[in-house]
């Protein structure tokens, strides 16, 4: 049997070269995600930047630490706590002490944006180090010292801190572009400092820190003493690093499973149909003695010599294609600019047995329908297909599609919110897109027939033979349709459910916004109390300030949970400017002793108590006054300004007063911060801009994943036409001499092309529909007021490349076997 395999692969290589490029380009894929995951795994520990010539950093407490029967379980804080005033004094008789402040700056008018530069005291940059390399130190309260160049000294520059004079320049060190101020004006701007530079021995700073933890000094508990390499966790988001690697380690991962589930789909299906054509050849093994168990072990050896190759060869393609992509993911920003792949062998270890695995996987079902082969196949003389679906097909496609709707059912039941998640709605369709490739061929013929309703009605036999044919070749129609439904129907579904989100996102921020005008403080800013009050003295605006913080609650008594929170200034007027989505409760019995949860909250009952923590680390025990509907997740929490100390105002929400001119109100609010650098928006321009559209690492990833769906459409539909168009010969033949031209015979093909790709294209859409229906039924049980979006135009697009690609694929093969004939004819 091993040499019928060998021989067989080097005769119908063409029947085999579909499964091959599948696998190859799936090995491929799956080399260059392990790699890049293997560096992921190796990343290295981001460096000291802005504290790298630091002797020591002392910051204070940053993190929330709360015991529990599992052990530990921290978080960091919203609003990390400056060092106490007792532990700084303690310092200062060690060394030098210097307080670091950091606060945006927004230039007017030149070439940086809100929140692109930040603010620090002259004294800190030593640290970095910066050096002055033109200029001089800044000496007075208008004086500043840049970085990169962007302004030279002498320049005057309009910020939203005043006009400020560039006395000096320092040389960029690529992590920040920074503005120096004087040490006196930094502490006005930025009054509160989280963490101090101390120039003293480590051993000698930490046992100051510990000492005042001996002594009880308020505070003082969570201060941490960073030196080293630990100098790094000063500096500004230093897991940026970490979450980049997240985010492309997820990127990489929805790819390899996507291209796993397709290139499986693709070798089975194409050795399904190999086998179905083959079915005399199998009768005359057959006839000749073979038994069915050699057959099935000739089909699954051709399935390990394709394996074995295409795997080989997907190796060598990754190992190329890793470097130029893991540039690619550094150039669009996915991931930190010291990315680059290591020289890791695990990764092709397996990808080149995960290849073997899906070919043997795929042949699996092929070689048992081959051994099903009788004797009387080798004088079957017609190409009907009488029995499209085989017992084992029937089982798992049932299977699946109950698994499938069982599945949503319960989810749907227990946690509609689970849906909306990425990870789902990027899983959840497989089971639906299989079941439905797997049943295809029963409804292969009611569709086919409605299809081809009309074109079988009109002059001439083209659309008569057409759905006969397609009718007639349920298993040929059947093997084409279904890549071009599992392309429609991923199309449909991914980038229908991110639409869908982002249109149920949208409503719900436009249905919770009643104020007229909502006032922003720059990215990474707030108001100050005299900012808030020339805003309340504007004559008509009745305003409700907030503030960004957090709470955290422990559920289960294991897991400490982190709940983003809106800090309410004026409780009485929040009503006028917000339309809470409330499920039980009363927004006006919010005080400083209460809370507003929402549903996905472990205890979520109006009146009873519940014991958090809040954006500072503060314990306190809260009633809960009211309790939100959960809708797509980012409902937060609402508590009082008292209970977000230190939190600045960032949002300013704005109802007019009974009479007040919109326009009137609006050139007030906008005199105000403008000097702050403030925006002011409609309560509908606002709502538009805050329900943006999906990060970018999500839609490179959906469009990956759609990308590969295509290809991997466009490799099996062209295998399987050439294949199926080659075994056709007999029939173009009898066209031929019941006098139909050539260009009538490839009209017919191509309108066959047509009506299996709307086949599968019908099917694809039932498919994605049935999906956004789950997650338009989970939204309604989550009170969220949106509908399921179909991305028409992006499926309209798929299914017109996958009919192009079916009709050239036909008509090319039709037109070398139309000249082949005519060369022997002549």
């Amino acid at each position: 049997m091993l040499t019928t395999a060998l021989h067989t692969l080097r005769t119908r290589w063409a029947a085999f070269t579909g499964s091959f490029v599948a696998l190859a380009l799936g090995v491929a894929l799956l080399a260059v995600s392990g790699l890049a995951l293997a560096a992921t795994l190796d990343a290295p520990d981001r460096k000291p930047e802005r504290f790298a010539a630091a002797p020591v950093v002392v910051r204070g407490q940053d993190t929330l630490r709360v015991p529990t029967a599992s052990g530990e379980r921290t978080q960091e804080l919203a609003r990390p706590r400056a060092v106490p005033g007792a532990v700084v004094a303690r310092l200062k008789r060690l060394g030098t002490v210097v307080e670091d402040r950091s606060f945006p700056v927004r230039v007017r008018g030149g070439g940086h944006g809100p929140g692109e530069l930040v603010g620090h005291p002259w004294s800190t940059a030593a640290f970095a180090p910066y050096r002055i390399d033109a200029g001089r130190a800044p000496r007075a309260a208008d004086e500043v010292v840049v970085t990169g160049g962007w302004a030279a000294p002498g320049e005057r520059v309009r910020t939203d801190l005043g006009t400020l004079r560039v006395v000096g320049t320092v040389p960029g060190r690529g992590f920040e572009d920074a503005v120096f101020f004087t040490d006196a004006r930094a502490a006005r701007l930025a009054p509160v400092g989280v963490q101090v530079a101390v120039d003293a021995e480590v051993s000698a700073v930490r046992k100051a820190v510990r000492d005042a933890v001996r002594d009880s000094v308020p505070g003082s508990a969570g201060v941490r003493v960073l030196a080293g390499d630990d100098r790094r966790y000063a500096d500004a988001d230093p897991d940026r690093d970490r979450e980049a690697l997240t985010g492309l380690n997820a990127l990489f991962g929805t790819a390899g499973g996507v291209t796993a589930f397709v290139s499986v789909f693709v070798v089975a299906s194409t050795f399904a149909f190999a086998v179905d054509r083959r079915r005399r050849e199998f009768g005359l093994l057959r006839t000749a003695g073979a038994t069915p168990g050699q057959l099935r072990r000739t089909v699954l050896a051709e399935a390990l010599g394709v394996g074995v190759l295409a795997s080989a060869a997907g190796c060598v393609l990754g190992a190329y294609a890793a470097p130029h992509l893991a540039a690619r993911v550094v150039e669009e920003g996915l991931a930190p600019a010291w990315f680059a792949i290591g020289d890791h062998t695990w990764p092709y270890h397996a990808a080149f047995w995960t290849g073997l695995v899906v070919a043997l996987c795929g042949a699996t079902a092929a070689a048992w329908r081959a051994g099903r082969t009788g004797p009387v196949e080798a004088l079957r003389e017609a190409s009907v297909d009488t029995r499209a679906m085989t017992r084992g097909r029937w089982v798992c496609g049932a299977g699946l599609l109950l698994t499938a709707l069982v599945t949503l059912v319960l989810a749907l039941a227990d946690d509609p919110g689970d849906l909306l998640h990425r990870k789902t709605y990027v899983s959840r369709p497989m089971p639906l897109i299989a079941a439905a490739a797997l049943l295809a061929p029963v409804v292969v013929r009611p569709t086919a027939r409605l299809l081809t309703w009309l074109p079988a009605r009109l002059p001439g036999a083209t659309g008569l033979l057409a759905r006969e044919n397609t009718v007639a070749g349920v298993r040929r129609t059947a093997a084409v349709a279904a890549p071009v439904l599992v392309t429609v129907a991923l199309t449909g579904s991914l980038l229908g459910a991110v639409a869908t989100l982002d249109g149920a996102k949208a409503a719900e921020v436009r249905e919770r916004t009643a104020a007229a005008f909502v006032v922003t403080a720059p990215s990474g800013a707030g108001f100050d109390a005299a900012t808030v009050d020339r805003l309340r003295a504007v004559p008509g605006a009745r305003l409700s300030p907030t503030s960004s913080s957090a709470v955290y609650v422990l559920e289960d008594g294991v897991a400490l949970i982190r709940s983003d929170a809106r800090a309410v200034a004026a409780p009485e007027r929040l009503t006028a400017t917000t339309r809470l989505p409330l499920a039980a409760g009363k927004v006006s019995d919010l005080d400083d002793h209460s809370i507003i949860v929402n549903e996905e909250w472990e205890e979520h009952t109006v009146g009873r108590r519940v014991r958090v923590w809040l954006g500072d680390g503060t314990l306190k025990t809260l009633r809960i006054a009211a309790v939100m509907h959960t809708g797509t997740g980012d409902n937060g929490v609402y508590v009082t300004a008292a209970n977000a100390a230190g939190a600045p105002v960032d949002r300013v929400d704005v109802a007019l007063a009974d009479g007040a001119d919109a326009d009137t109100v609006a050139a007030g609010l906008r005199g105000v911060v403008a000097s702050a650098g403030g925006r002011v928006a409609s309560g509908d321009d606002w709502a538009e801009a805050a329900s943006a559209e999906s990060g970018g690492t999500t839609r490179t990833g959906l469009f990956l994943v759609l990308g590969i769906a295509l290809l991997y459409t466009g490799i099996s539909v062209v295998n399987t036409m050439l294949t199926a168009t080659s075994d056709r010969v007999r029939d173009l033949t009898v066209l031929r001499l019941t006098g139909a031209t050539d260009a009538q015979v490839l009209r017919l093909l191509a309108v066959e092309s047509l009506t299996v790709a709307a086949v599968g294209t019908l099917l694809g859409l039932l498919v994605a529909g049935l999906n956004l229906a789950g997650m338009g039924a989970a939204l309604h049980l989550l009170a969220v007021p949106a509908t399921p979006v179909v991305p028409w135009a992006a499926v309209a697009t798929t299914a017109a490349a996958c009919a192009a690609l079916t009709v050239a694929a036909s008509l090319t093969s039709a037109t070398l076997l139309i000249r082949r004939r005519a060369v022997v004819r002549e």
